[in-house]
């Protein structure tokens, strides 16, 4: 649960540096091997270890002088097991690395079927599959060679006590035969038994390289609070829905150049404003910061004067609305991913589905609100999954509203329909617009022109225009627009 808890509140700049294949890598095999594994490891470890001490205690009592010889063969036996230790958690930490390349290859390859088969990769997918197996058993051949090689070595020790309990039983005079009788049969049995306990207590020391990799996720930096008592705003926040960044500037993570520089603008409440600019100018870096995905490095973002970095990312995330430009949509019915939380009525989701314009296609469904959505929503088209997240946000119906390309993967008369409920059922909420299509901004309030993070251009759209040397205009003849 600790890793689990640690994954799920684990920042976006951990998702992009860290593969699939490795989250999956820790939640299915080390956590067997803790689960499973190290309980056996432990009991089987602490059963040889009594079963050692007995026989030796045994053999110790019939020939007195055998202790002489038990601490020399001890410290062989410990430098033995120090020497392999050291090697073998090595060893297993570098087949646990090689495994997730696996998970992952193999989670992307099923993905992309259809794109491999198109354009006819199937063998060279193969072969990439079939390398990173045997670079993973590259890696733990090594550690059965390590296994063997300590086997060899116990059984040449384990010989040795056998030969110093014979040796001693015969040697002294004052034995009966029932002692050296059992003596020896105690020293025969002790070769297998003190192999196993060393095997044990390697294998836990080899194994707990999982634990280790557990505690690992289950420690990573966190996101902020989920909920600050003290710090919460009223339930009516916001208002107004204003928006104002102050000398904003945002990276993705420590190490990376600034994707925002120096952003500095003012929003009114109810006020729209579009946003646009060249690929990777930070439009969707803008949305990101407002949701405090990722966080500042410097300045603060003001929604109604009330500064985002002070309040739970709940209190947050709550009060705004984001139709993005891939849909998201879950496994469940329909009515569950329009209202997660089911504090709408029927009457009101339908209303909803009026507005985004889906009411007829979810009354021609069988079973209406009930439908089941497949995983991701596969069995709706790319533009149905986009008419669902604007009914989701007018259920919500939040102040704030973000656009990131929200219609993108729609039709233009589609488009021109959601354009139309957003102008009339948004009217007093503040909409910011990233645009995939300037035609949807040119009724904006102001439009904001970035580029290479920082604003170059904030104006009404007519304003702008008239500015043959903008940048705005500039994209609006490339358009066909001006």
């Amino acid at each position: 649960m600790t890793m689990l808890h640690g994954i799920l509140k684990a920042p976006l700049h951990f998702f992009d540096v860290t593969p699939a294949g490795r989250i999956l890598a820790r939640f299915s095999k080390d956590v067997d091997e803790m689960d499973n594994s190290l309980p056996f490891l432990f009991g089987d470890g602490l059963y040889c270890l009594y079963e050692v001490l007995g026989t030796l205690v045994v053999i110790s009592y019939t020939t007195p002088i055998f202790i002489a010889v038990i601490i020399p063969i001890a410290v062989l036996y410990y430098f033995i097991q120090r020497f392999y230790v050291a090697t073998s958690r090595q060893l297993k930490r570098l087949e646990s690395v090689s495994r997730s390349p696996i998970y992952s290859h193999f989670g992307e390859t099923v993905t992309g079927a259809q794109v491999i088969r198109a354009f006819d990769e199937k063998d060279r997918f193969i072969k990439e599959s079939e390398g990173k197996v045997d670079f993973n058993q590259v890696c733990y051949y090594p550690s059965i060679m390590a296994n063997r090689w300590l086997a060899v070595r116990l059984e040449m020790v384990g010989n040795l006590i056998i030969l110093f309990a014979a040796l001693f039983a015969v040697l002294s005079k004052d034995q009966t035969a029932g002692n050296v009788g059992l003596s020896v049969s105690y020293a025969l049995q002790i070769t297998q038994t003190l192999n196993w306990l060393v095997r044990m207590t390697s294998d836990v020391e080899t194994n707990i390289v999982a634990v280790e990799r557990i505690k690992e996720y289950g420690e990573t930096e966190q996101e902020a609070p989920w909920e600050i008592p003290n710090k919460k705003p009223n339930d009516t926040w916001p208002d107004n829905g204003m928006v104002e960044f102050r000398n904003y500037a945002v990276r993705y993570r420590k190490g990376l150049d600034l994707v925002l520089k120096n952003v500095d603008f003012a929003v009114k409440g109810g006020e729209k404003v579009g946003i646009v600019g060249r690929t990777g100018a930070g439009k969707s870096s803008l949305t990101l910061a407002l949701f405090r995905i990722i966080e500042a490095s410097e300045g603060k973002i003001l929604i109604d004067d009330i500064d985002i970095s002070q309040i739970g990312l709940h209190a947050l995330r709550s009060k705004l609305t984001i139709i993005p430009q891939d849909a998201v949509l879950f496994s469940g019915t329909l009515r569950m991913n329009l209202d997660p939380f089911n504090t709408h009525n029927d009457n009101e989701v339908w209303a909803s589905l009026d507005h985004a314009h889906l009411k007829t296609f979810v009354e021609g469904l069988p079973a209406g609100l009930n439908h089941e959505v497949s995983e991701g929503g596969e069995n709706l088209s790319v533009g149905q999954r986009q008419l669902i997240c604007l009914s989701r946000a007018l259920l919500r119906k939040t102040k704030v509203l973000i656009l990131d390309e929200a219609t993108a993967a729609v039709d233009l008369e589609t488009d021109d329909l959601i354009q139309k409920t957003i102008r009339t059922e948004f009217k007093n909420c503040t909409v910011l617009t990233i645009a995939h299509r300037l035609n949807t901004i040119m009724d904006s309030d102001r439009v904001i022109v970035l580029d290479k993070g920082r604003i170059v251009e904030f104006d009404s759209p007519p304003n702008l225009l008239q500015n043959r040397n903008s940048i705005f205009y500039s994209m609006c003849k490339d358009a066909g627009l001006a």
